[in-house]
């Protein structure tokens, strides 16, 4: 019963918390499209589902959203969402085919660039066919208003270089230690490269509003008393046997469950998102794909 309470409330503060974040939401109307990558330290904590129903909630305000499966060779958005993508990143290089011929239609609108499941000549690529890749890709830029970057775990090169090439980070973990662990090794890795990089956390799989917050301060905590810098709290996400379910049928859960409180939490951090003070205005900044390439090297 106090369990039952507990989450009613949470929902309520998820409601007012999506309103204050609406009121301050602004458009995105820029020349270049809105580059976020989603990464974790390690795997199993959620990253690909979290990325696949943030995309649909930013859909749901008329935005052009595409998931980049950054996860090279080891892909797998398109299985999350039970589709069977025909093309992959592959193709632009051996097909010579464009990138909007092998984008894969998903569910509320959103696009799926598939980085391909068991190719191993993905995960070895040179820097010619890097480079080959970066500018096909390029012309998402035009086409997009927001491009989420899933890459894969870890702290491999790949992923540091597409997380650093991103406008905004968000680093997924759990409560568990060994996740807060290498979430810091991430915040850790990143910030070294470049300090000024904003970076902000969402824990996945609380069993309690409170055990996320604790979860959060030991980062918060650990990131200005070891790094001198800091990072932001995106959300908290509950351990809820609906997310298993919906893996397992491959439908996302906002769209399976819209008034289940884990689908509360997305749409806010969807919403926190487009608050115009989570926005980075840059003048001339250069594009996403110009810094991958520069990254790569």
């Amino acid at each position: 019963m106090n369990d039952q309470a507990t989450k009613l409330r949470e929902l309520i503060n998820a409601k007012k918390i999506f309103d204050v974040n609406k009121k301050n939401q602004v458009n995105i109307n820029t020349d270049q499209a809105r580059t976020i990558c989603i990464t974790s330290g390690k795997g199993g904590v959620g990253k690909t589902n979290f990325t696949v129903n943030l995309a649909i909630a930013l859909s749901k305000y008329n935005l052009k959203v595409v998931i980049l499966d950054a996860d090279l060779g080891l892909a797998n958005v398109d299985v999350t969402l039970g589709i069977l993508s025909k093309y992959n990143l592959l193709d632009l290089i051996t097909n010579n085919m464009s990138v909007l011929d092998i984008m894969t239609d998903g569910p509320n609108g959103i696009k799926i660039i598939s980085g391909g499941s068991g190719i191993l000549e993905l995960v070895n690529l040179n820097q010619h066919d890097v480079n080959n890749l970066i500018s096909k890709i390029e012309i998402i830029n035009d086409y997009a208003d927001v491009i989420l970057i899933d890459t894969g775990a870890g702290l491999s090169n790949s992923v540091i270089s597409f997380a650093l090439a991103a406008e905004e980070i968000i680093v997924i973990a759990t409560p568990e230690p060994p996740s807060i662990t290498d979430a810091y090794a991430m915040i850790k890795t990143i910030k070294k490269r470049d300090k000024n990089k904003r970076i902000r956390i969402v824990i996945n799989r609380a069993d309690s509003e409170s055990e996320g917050k604790i979860a959060f301060n030991k980062l918060k905590y650990a990131s200005e008393r070891f790094l001198n810098t800091s990072i932001e709290k995106l959300g908290i996400m509950r351990e809820d046997p609906i997310v298993s379910r919906s893996i397992k049928l491959q439908q996302p859960l906002i769209l399976q469950y819209p008034n289940s409180l884990i689908s509360k939490n997305i749409e806010c951090i969807a919403s926190k998102l487009l608050n115009k003070s989570s926005i980075n205005y840059e003048k001339d900044r250069e594009n996403f794909f110009a810094r991958v390439v520069k990254l790569f090297k």
